[in-house]
């Protein structure tokens, strides 16, 4: 049979059990498991960290390492059985049949490789092809995956490319031989949100062209909503829900399909009107599964005796399209009744002005040749003219792709880098010339940061406990240890964290526990700003709906200023009060959260707002995908510093936006848009976002 005459399912997944194996005893990973692709489908795979989604995948590449096994059931490719198919047989089929694209797309590049010769490799060794063929097949895949000049990237070595470019050569790499089947493990976790909406665009089109089918393992929905047309969700080893996209989403029919969706802030979601509900309890780990439904401690329609009683099969749910659950009380469950919400939280007043920055620069001298000291010397400007001002009790965000200048303001406002030029006012005292070890305890305390990975913040050798009365004791908190204990044990009742927790590790803890134990430790001085630099975006959906609940409710008891540096827009819409926009150092717009998500948009937040996977089948958007890179602040363009990726620089005269700066222009109630587009353009600007009538 040649590779493309076959008419049936490409992948077929029929009860699979897999194990790991350790000294102690068979960890099961996956049970049960099946699912089926058909030729041209793209079947997403969502679930939180530990479901198995990964398991799955690396089971059909057959690459489960020394400790895993398939202890049950068949995962067929093309009608072939690759659980006994030999390693020669796999081997043909792996790379040119079935291909994988890993999250982190440097760990399947070759840094001492140019990009050419390791995309010719694939078919000189999987087709025998020649070298001349070989290239050819390489700028066409370069060429199909949309970056710039080919040639050049294919004489590039991967040092050289951004993580968006890096990440279209592996999916080049892996399309280099039309695979029938493309699995894709988190393809974009790592990237901004408009390469995320370049890249998913990217798979669509090269899906259609190619015939590939795909299967997309994510744990973003509104991203599998944009790329799949097939759903399957996994909860604790188990698909619990399979069906078409439409079906799962605006029918689904397994409660924690129903919370995960609670858990996410969608269109219309209100931080005190109409809060996230996280999901209770925590994900059991393998060895630790109940009885019965293994969502079912967790679970708002739980019946003892019944759901606890012995393993649950999956059932279809008749009328729909290969739409299955596995839940007993599917029939007897209101899905349609509206969830029950806790008592409606008070908008956190707003107070005085507390931070404010003025005309702040930051800018860093580097060499041309910075390894040796020889050279030209050149200024990167990572923050330019940075104006604003942020009130008590208030969550200002501030969104933007890598490399805009989030986190050099950041640490200038910490104190961990200085400032070229301008001013910060905290409480009205500069602080901006004075470096971190040369500022009082006081202001140390009152701002303090929570980071993105928990896992590289907390020292692995010291307890969760010891860990908040050391920072206790450096902001000079409590007069004796006794004080100092009873502190900590009240911050981890802030936090929402047992008070035994004191005694445990780092590595006892999950990801959205020691996020607790960060925000425990940067409240324990009391500070009045907190600069929250993307500390959700590594953790799970149901938990980050916890720990932005968690936020909110600190902020409301002490009236905090949060600074919330994200790029995840759905999040900022549902936190934050008001938003400002940078672009490559510069603050592009700033107004209230209504403003920025409403027309008139800079052309910057118009192509955020359109790059947002929103998952809710109601959502129709229009689709503005940014060309080309963020350019470099090492070099950065001259006028406007969006114009070489604005799709609106045709509309204003003279070629302004090359030549000038733009002014801030101050529309109604305070908005400010700093471009060169009139107020005509601007209102004819229409909305991104639109939710279609039921």
């Amino acid at each position: 049979m040649t590779k493309w005459d076959y008419d049936g399912p490409i992948l077929e997944i029929e009860n699979l059990s897999i194990s790991f194996f350790t000294r102690l005893r068979e960890i099961p990973a996956v049970m049960d498991f099946s699912c089926t692709v058909q030729p041209g489908e793209a079947m997403g795979l969502v679930g939180e960290s530990g479901c198995g989604k990964s398991t799955v995948a690396l089971a059909v590449m057959r690459d489960l390492g020394k400790n895993g096994r398939i202890v049950g059931g068949t995962i067929k490719f093309k009608g072939r059985d690759l659980t006994t198919m030999s390693e020669e047989d796999l081997r043909d089929i792996r790379g040119s049949e079935i291909a994988m694209i890993y999250q982190e797309p440097m760990a399947s590049l070759n840094p001492a490789m140019k990009i050419g010769k390791q995309l010719m490799e694939v078919p000189m060794i999987h087709e025998g092809t020649s070298a001349e063929e070989a290239y050819q097949r390489a700028l066409e895949v370069v060429t199909d995956v949309r970056l710039p000049d080919p040639e050049r990237i294919l004489k590039s070595y991967p040092h050289q490319l951004s993580g968006g470019q890096q990440q279209r050569i592996v999916i080049a790499m892996a399309l280099m031989s039309k695979p029938a089947l493309l699995i894709l493990d988190e393809p974009t976790t790592a990237l901004d949100v408009t390469v995320e909406a370049a890249v998913v665009d990217l798979v669509k089109d090269l899906g259609k062209k190619y015939g590939t089918s795909m299967l997309f393992i994510s744990h973003n929905l509104g991203l599998v909503l944009d790329t799949c047309n097939r759903l399957c969700v996994m909860y604790s080893g188990e698909a619990v829900e399979t069906g078409s996209i439409k079906d799962v989403f605006d029918k689904m029919q397994h409660p924690y399909t129903q919370a995960l969706f609670r858990s996410i802030p969608l269109p219309g979601a209100d931080k005190n009107a109409q809060p996230l509900i996280a999901i209770p309890g925590n994900f059991p780990l393998p060895h630790e599964r109940p009885n019965g439904c293994n969502f079912g401690p967790r679970c708002d329609y739980f019946a003892a005796g019944r759901c606890d009683a012995g393993d649950i099969k999956m059932r279809n749910v008749p009328g729909d399209d290969r739409h299955d659950t596995r839940c007993l009380k599917v029939d007897e469950i209101d899905w349609k009744a509206p969830p029950q919400v806790a008592a409606k939280a008070e908008k956190t007043p707003i107070g005085d002005v507390v931070l404010k920055m003025d005309d702040l620069r930051k800018y860093y001298e580097v060499s041309a040749n910075a390894l040796f000291g020889g050279g030209d010397r050149k200024v990167v400007k990572a923050n330019e003219t940075l104006s604003f001002e942020a009130h008590e009790g208030e969550t200002l965000a501030i969104v933007g792709e890598s490399g805009c200048g989030k986190s050099t303001f950041a640490k200038v406002l910490m104190g961990l880098e200085t400032a070229t030029a301008g001013k910060i006012l905290l409480h009205n005292h500069e602080i901006q010339d004075t470096p971190i070890e040369n500022r009082s305890t006081e202001t140390i305390s009152s701002v303090q940061m929570v980071f993105q990975n928990p896992f590289d913040t907390l020292n692995p050798s010291m307890t969760v406990g010891r860990q908040i009365i050391r920072a206790l004791e450096i902001f000079g908190e409590g007069n004796s240890d006794k004080e100092r204990e009873e502190r900590m044990l009240e911050l981890l009742d802030l936090v929402k964290l047992p008070r035994a927790f004191a005694e445990r590790m780092p590595r006892q803890l999950s990801g959205g526990q020691k996020q607790r134990v960060g925000i425990a430790r940067a409240f324990a001085g009391g500070a009045k700003i907190v600069v929250a630099d993307e500390p959700v975006s590594a953790l799970d959906v149901s938990v980050q709906a916890a720990v932005t609940d968690l936020l909110m409710e600190i902020q409301r008891e002490n009236k905090t200023t949060l600074l919330f540096i994200s790029h995840d827009l759905s999040i900022v819409r549902y936190l934050s009060d008001r938003v400002m926009v940078m672009y490559l150092g510069h603050v592009v717009e700033l107004g209230t959260t209504d403003q920025v998500f409403s027309p008139p948009y800079h052309p910057y937040t118009e192509a955020l707002l359109s790059a947002v996977p929103i998952a809710d089948t109601r959502v129709e958007k229009k689709r503005i995908v940014l060309e080309g890179d963020i350019p470099s602040a090492m070099n950065p363009p001259p006028g406007c510093p969006f114009q070489t990726r604005c799709r609106w620089k045709s509309k204003v005269p003279g070629g302004l936006c090359e030549k000038d700066v733009p002014p801030v222009q101050t529309l109604s109630n305070g908005h400010q848009i700093k471009c060169h587009l009139s107020s005509a353009e601007f209102d004819h600007m229409e909305p991104v976002i639109k939710i279609a009538a039921e």
